[in-house]
């Protein structure tokens, strides 16, 4: 059974205090490389709030969005705001290597869900939080959400075409990559906890992660007082050709953005003189006449077709074509690196349903593919496995514990 493969994380365990998306697209990732993830969920208020994320759902209360961020967890109902609720979450703090969290900046202290409050119970506990603004400062009581993050860490200014009004990503790619970053996080320090015997918090907030990203376009600030201002047809701010271009039928990109590249799409162009037209010689030249280079590769670009030119640029001049979602997810290269996988559908036995393939591949293992969890679905299980009978889960559940 693909369960049972060692897989990279086999035996750490996460217990997730997480909905929506930032924490649980990060634990994903963790779980995808074998982690047992449990998810601990409400079951007051319907858990996870993004079980009930339309407009599309596999059956009631199975949010396709959901899957998108949980295949491969496991899912515990307690109420955390009740003392009995705690008393079980602290029996699987005993068991378990970390928790994370994505909630509000002063709410992880206020449940215990810190290294303070759990050392005691599990001096190697590694307490992972993901935060709007961090757990300290200001802001420690503010909500906040990705393209806010974006709007205020200067994203905004750098997106889209000049003269238009600001625009964010087509993504929510602060959610995901400060998910990332907690599950980096959290990661290295179970790595040191096991070799130290002492947990720890770890820290990240969606505002550093999107201040941190601006790199090098923050260095050029803060050393040469350059502000970099959106470029027409999504340019590179310093290396041309790195662009969109006009075909016969639409768009390509080019991204020539090593030097040797530049003579190659020459030859492939027709216009070997190019590559030693005075103009055009090195990165700083091309930069200084960009918008003539850009007139000159229209027009010879615009005498084929996009696929034809990608036909003749094929592993030898960077490029690609300019897709939507669907054209994306119907590329013959998607197919090639399996880049789909088939989820058993929890609604409908006989059926399944798809998501992309997860990124990382562990060498010899198959892509662990279980479906997100339904609501409590391995509470009891997991309650037995630290000591609970069904007695004691009955009672706590008529009580609203679990």
């Amino acid at each position: 059974m693909k369960d049972e493969q060692i897989q990279p994380l086999t035996g750490v365990r996460v217990l997730a205090v997480e909905q929506y998306g930032a924490g649980p697209f990060g634990s994903m990732y963790l779980a995808n490389q074998g982690a047992e993830v449990i998810k601990i969920e409400n079951p007051s208020d319907g858990g996870d709030m993004s079980r009930a994320v339309g407009p599309y759902f596999l059956g009631p209360e199975d949010s396709e969005f959901f899957h998108s961020f949980n295949a491969n967890k496991k899912s515990v109902t307690i109420n955390l705001k009740e003392p009995q609720g705690l008393e079980v979450f602290h029996e699987l703090v005993k068991t378990a290597d970390a928790v994370s969290n994505n909630l509000r900046g002063d709410v992880p202290e206020k449940l215990g869900l810190d290294y303070d409050s759990l050392k005691a119970i599990n001096p190697k506990i590694v307490c992972a939080h993901l935060s709007a603004y961090g757990r300290s400062g200001s802001r420690q009581t503010w909500p906040g959400f990705d393209y806010l993050m974006q709007a205020e860490a200067g994203w905004f200014s750098v997106t889209g075409e000049p003269g238009t009004p600001p625009a964010r990503f087509g993504l929510s790619v602060v959610d995901m990559m400060t998910g990332l970053a907690m599950a980096f996080g959290l990661v290295s320090a179970v790595i040191a906890a096991r070799s130290s015997g002492a947990g720890r918090d770890m820290d990240v907030s969606l505002f550093d992660l999107a201040l941190h990203n601006t790199s090098y376009l923050s260095t050029w600030y803060l050393n040469e007082n350059v502000v970099t201002e959106r470029l027409e047809r999504s340019a590179h701010p310093s290396l041309t050709p790195c662009q969109l271009y006009k075909t016969r039928n639409g768009w390509i990109f080019i991204m020539c953005n090593k030097e040797k590249f530049w003579p190659i799409l020459c030859n492939k162009l027709g216009q070997a003189n190019w590559s030693q037209d005075p103009r055009f010689l090195l990165f700083k030249d091309r930069l200084e006449h960009r918008e003539v280079l850009q007139n000159m590769l229209d027009d010879t670009l615009s005498k084929k077709t996009t696929e034809e030119w990608l036909t003749a640029f094929a592993g030898s001049v960077p490029a690609s074509p300019i897709y939507n979602i669907g054209e994306a997810m119907n590329n013959p290269f998607v197919s090639e690196r399996n880049g789909i996988h088939h989820f058993p559908n929890p609604t409908n036995p006989e059926a399944s349903f798809k998501m992309v393939a997860h990124p990382i591949k562990s060498s010899g293992d198959e892509p662990l593919n279980n479906p997100a969890p339904k609501l409590g679905e391995n509470t009891d299980t997991i309650l037995t496995e630290v000591g609970y009978t069904n007695d004691q889960m009955k009672r706590l559940r008529d009580e609203g514990i679990i």
